[in-house]
């Protein structure tokens, strides 16, 4: 079965967030990949990674699996015409309506995700509300055909995830043994519940200026919108 799958991807996104699903998503049998950006030129993530877009947003052909990475700097793309008006054209038509970390929230800038469960990174989780959306906890959590992805490692779940709903249990078996995908970090301290106290209020702090910038964006890209 054929399967036409497309990243959306713009400036100063987090590369994991796309690269991530992106190993898993292209290896999967009869998938048609395409990355689509406002232009050919490269794309510079938030750490300086280039990556090539295979098609613009203008010459991208309808999708099966539209997917959204984040990043540090989504509150930028609120207003952008052009990437909320893709992604409404393409969720029109698109089986399944993805995303990966904060990618959520442009998802929701677009009016995508009014009334659905979503969920994000761990820090823009109520970020969510503004758009009408129902922040939900979870490494991958699925509303209809809305499937979203937690903070970015959790793009690798999320696609493994993805797989299973396409293809079965058996195909992901495969590939998640192809992979070596068998997780098993230095420390455990990856999520809010199981950090320790003083290393969550270090990073909280050092995240702070950026989140009081995004709550702001979220709340007036919201209103704006009619959605809250």
């Amino acid at each position: 079965m054929s399967l036409t799958i497309g990243f959306l991807i713009y400036p100063r996104m987090t590369q994991l967030d796309f690269t991530g699903p992106f190993e898993v998503l292209s290896r999967m049998p009869g998938a048609q990949v395409h990355v689509a950006a406002k232009t050919l030129e490269p794309v510079i993530s938030d750490t300086g990674l280039q990556i090539l877009p295979s098609v613009t947003l203008e010459d991208c052909p309808q999708l099966d699996v539209l997917v959204v990475p984040g990043g540090p700097h989504v509150d930028e793309w609120y207003g952008d015409d052009e990437i909320l008006g893709f992604l409404r054209q393409q969720a029109a038509r698109a089986r399944y309506v993805t995303s990966v970390c904060t990618g959520s929230l442009i998802l929701g800038a677009a009016g995508l995700l009014d009334g659905y469960r979503a969920t994000t990174h761990w820090s823009s989780l109520d970020f969510l509300k503004p758009f009408g959306a129902i922040p939900t906890e979870g490494r991958v959590v699925r509303d209809r055909n809305r499937i979203t992805g937690g903070g970015v490692t959790a793009g690798i779940d999320f696609a493994l995830e993805l797989v299973a709903e396409l293809q079965g249990e058996e195909t992901t078996k495969m590939l998640q043994l192809a992979l070596e995908y068998d997780p098993a970090p230095p420390f455990i301290g990856g999520h809010p519940k199981s950090a320790e106290a003083g290393t969550l209020e270090t990073v909280s702090t050092m995240m702070a200026e950026r989140l009081d910038r995004r709550r702001l964006a979220s709340l007036r890209s919201g209103q704006a919108a009619g959605l809250s």
